[in-house]
């Protein structure tokens, strides 16, 4: 037996037949089952003898629920003959006064009901009977209703707990519908959405979505809004996640100091199959550790073999609970049906059938155990020393940011036997051509000088306000929505070429833009002008990045070569080859307030120092007088090649983040010149995008959102990480990519993500919520590239076939 049991078993009964697949009752204080066949069965949970044992069906009781009608407590039952209401409470009284106890028939002949649920609010009844929903007054018999379009069994209904007239039928046909119950008309129909049946419901109030299981194992969370078109906000496959949650497991535990021993395959000993996903259940996740009590978004998943809980916001499994191998003295280890509700003590009750046996158990789910759980599952997940964008320690002296470039200054001419005076040669005084007349041929001035007087005196504070007032010093307006209407609309060639990179520069008024064609484009922010063109590629552009100064940007690409540019020039001011790097430059940028270069290429995350000299000599134009160093070099854990690198260059910070081609994102403080910790499987796939919270000079964000970062990779959704714990905290699934290296963007303010998305469209995201608030569509290919403006709420994207569109925030366009 382990240390700590995380279930307890309160009681388990044996019935006359197997009950795998009845719908149970169960709530905090009482439990209800059935009880040879016809008879119902109703235990108090914390003292189980005696039960109350009801009797007025005919039939095989098929379905039960327990909820409340105007304060009572009721017990609701189904067969194929009635569908009864029992008041809890006044059977209790009944049986005490040695009356046998009755309920109130609201329906009689509906047929074999599935499934039963309750509407506190409306005190309505919902009978899901073959393909058809029965809608019930809970008070006295009347149908209300009936709700028919499903193709198959109805297996579920719910109403919606924030508006008693709509409500959600799931079926085998695979489909789920959105009814208005008061016109018994259709609000939304989905399509078919597995090969198994729909079995399970639960609506989450908090974030106004509700999520539904199948029978292989398959969940998709929804959205509901207020005009009921539903947005898929994430699909999971429970089976993955576990896949997934066992190999982290192994990672991070051994089996001598597993928190619970039990979760592994050498528990397991079969082969993994399908898990149905039986119940749906949401409870407030209690936990001494604080990342685990921001946790609000989580699920238990009722399955077959156990008890899943899952993070809605981050898709991921934190824990399982089997009901075989933790204690080997349950009555079921496999499971047939769950009721679940939250008990006492912020304890779980579980209403438990055997899935292959007669068992009926009631079990309890030790929040203790749990607690002790959550807190050694996240400690063996977290790193050594928290991490920080904003740096909190000095510079170290021998850190690499340390490190200078010298000053190349003219050579003093050497003094070779004889005095310098000797060896300067004879010239004659003047060196001009031409010199100045001394004015003795020119006619005397005839007037005295005389000071202008008209003239208006420029005003200080007139210049500082209009400066204040046209963008350099004005603040960011984050106020505003998120910018959704179109504003401009472009072609950058005549031939269609995908923008491969999109960047405004700090002060939002120009736009560098990298094309496939090998050449970047510099537009104005309005997008009004003809654009200055740059060529030194001789592939397509990988990178382009501004400055912090906003006077260079640079640009990278396939060659391998990188270019660094002044807006005034067409050409480079600095260029390093293909002799330097053995692979293309994945990714650049300038660092450390423009201090050093970083680049990507293969494994290696190079700094380079750089001195940028802007002067010709017209004899030796070919060579170039800006000069740039290596100083250091460091290497991927793993040694696989860099597929994207992300740094904060808005101020001093020694944090760099490096993706890997392994799946794993790298964390590097250059402080102290090694890699802090690593994320291992980040993403299923390589990440192709790394790109941090960076702020804007227009607009103040808190220090710890700085701390956020964003990965992204194809088919692998896009998901939002804090650097402190190293650890998911949202994730974002409802655009598509499935074969483009699509990029993801944050506003200056903070509050919304935007990325790009072969739908043709472009997708803006809450960063508080995993659902998009605005998609904007009608572009004409894929959104590879996304860029807010970080002095203006704007939002530019750019396609695949070398389109440019910028948009504005609704309220902008308004009188």
């Amino acid at each position: 037996m382990a240390a700590v049991q995380y279930f307890i078993e309160r009681f388990s009964v044996t019935c006359n037949k197997p009950m795998s697949h009845l719908q149970l009752a169960c709530c905090s204080s009482h439990c209800a089952l059935p009880w040879q066949d016809k008879s119902i069965r109703i235990y108090e949970n914390n003292n189980l003898e005696p039960p109350l044992e009801l009797t007025g069906h005919h039939g095989d009781v098929s379905a039960m629920v327990i909820g409340t009608v105007r304060d009572r407590l009721v017990l609701c039952s189904a067969s194929e003959d009635y569908v009864i209401v029992w008041d809890i409470d006044r059977c209790y009284r009944r049986i005490r006064e040695g009356v046998s106890a009755s309920g109130t028939v609201v329906g009689t002949l509906l047929g074999k009901v599935e499934h039963l649920s309750l509407c506190p609010q409306s005190a309505r009844l919902a009978a899901c009977s073959g393909s058809r929903v029965f809608l019930l007054n809970a008070e006295r018999e009347d149908v209300l209703g009936v709700l028919k379009a499903h193709l198959g069994p109805v297996t579920a209904s719910e109403f919606c707990p924030w508006d008693v007239n709509l409500l959600i039928s799931i079926s085998e046909d695979r489909t789920f519908k959105i009814w208005d119950v008061k016109k018994g008309d259709i609000l939304f129909e989905s399509a078919v959405l597995s090969a198994y049946p729909l079995l399970s419901l639960f609506f989450l109030e908090q974030s106004s979505q509700f999520i539904t299981g199948s029978g292989d194992g398959q969940l998709w969370c929804y959205t509901l809004p207020v005009d009921h078109k539903c947005r898929l906000v994430t699909k999971l496959d429970l089976s993955k996640l576990e896949q997934k949650y066992e190999r982290n497991h192994r990672k991070t535990s051994s089996p001598q100091n597993s928190p619970d021993g039990m979760i592994g395959n050498e528990v397991r000993g079969t082969v993994e199959t399908t898990k149905p996903v039986l119940k749906i259940w949401a409870q407030k996740l209690h936990s001494s550790h604080a990342s685990l009590q921001q946790r609000t978004s989580c699920v238990w998943i009722g399955s077959s073999d156990g008890l899943y809980l899952l993070d809605l916001d981050t898709s991921e499994l934190l824990m399982i609970l089997p009901l075989k191998g933790i204690i080997s003295d349950l009555s079921i280890s496999m499971a047939g049906s769950w009721a679940v509700t939250n008990g006492l003590g912020g304890n779980m009750c579980c209403l438990v059938t055997s899935l292959f046996g007669t068992s009926v158990t009631l079990l309890e789910v030790n929040s203790a155990g749990l607690d002790e759980l959550c807190f050694r599952m996240a400690m063996g997940f977290s790193v050594d020393e928290q991490l920080s964008v904003v740096p909190s320690s000095p510079l170290m002296t021998m850190s690499p940011l340390n490190a200078e470039l010298a000053k190349h200054g003219r050579k003093p001419q050497k003094k070779i036997g004889v005095s310098c005076q000797k060896s300067v040669k004879d010239q004659a005084l003047v060196f001009h051509t031409q010199v100045k007349s001394s004015g003795y041929n020119t006619a005397p001035h005839r007037t005295m000088f005389r000071p202008k007087t008209s003239v208006k005196k420029k005003s200080n504070s007139a210049s500082a306000t209009s400066t204040n007032t046209k963008g350099l010093l004005s603040e960011y307006p984050s106020h505003l929505e998120a910018p959704s209407m179109p504003y401009a609309h472009i072609t950058v060639s005549t031939t269609p070429t995908p923008v491969s990179s999109l960047q405004f520069s700090g002060n939002g008024k120009q736009i560098a833009c990298g094309l496939g064609d090998g050449s970047v484009l510099l537009y104005n922010s309005s997008l009004t002008s003809n654009p200055a063109v740059y060529t030194g590629h001789s592939k397509a552009v990988n990178t382009v990045c501004w400055s912090h100064s906003k006077q260079w940007f640079l640009s990278t690409s396939e060659d391998p070569t990188l270019c660094i540019w002044s807006p005034n020039a067409s050409e480079p001011v600095l260029t390093m080859g293909d002799d330097q790097f053995a692979k293309p430059i994945r990714s650049a940028q300038f660092y450390y307030l423009d201090k050093f270069l970083l680049l990507a290429s293969g494994s290696n995350l190079m700094l380079y120092l750089y001195h940028l000299d802007t002067t010709r000599d017209d004899i030796k134009r070919y060579k170039q007088r800006s000069k740039c160093k290596l100083t250091s070099k460091f290497n991927m854990k793993s040694g696989t090649d860099i597929t994207s690198m992300s740094a904060i260059n808005d101020f001093y910070s020694y944090i760099v983040l490096a993706a890997g081609a392994d799946r794993t994102i790298q964390v590097f403080d250059m402080n102290q010149g090694c890699m802090a910790t690593q994320i291992p499987d980040a993403h299923c796939r390589a990440v192709h995008l790394l790109t941090q919270n960076k702020g804007s000079a227009f607009c103040t964000q808190a220090l710890e959102s700085y701390n956020l970062f964003l990965s992204s990779a194809i088919t692998d959704g896009l998901k939002l990480w804090d650097l402190r714990t190293a650890r998911c905290v949202r994730r974002y699934e409802s655009h598509v990519n499935r074969c483009h290296h699509c990029t993801a963007a944050f506003s200056p303010c903070g509050r919304f993500i935007a990325t790009g998305s072969e739908d043709h469209s472009a997708y803006i995201f809450d960063t508080r919520s995993s659902s998009f608030l605005h998609k904007l569509p009608r572009h004409s290919e894929t959104v590879l590239n996304v860029a807010f403006n970080p002095a203006n709420p704007e939002l530019l994207t750019g396609t695949l076939d070398g389109k440019l569109a910028l948009f504005h925030p609704a309220e902008s366009l308004l009188p």
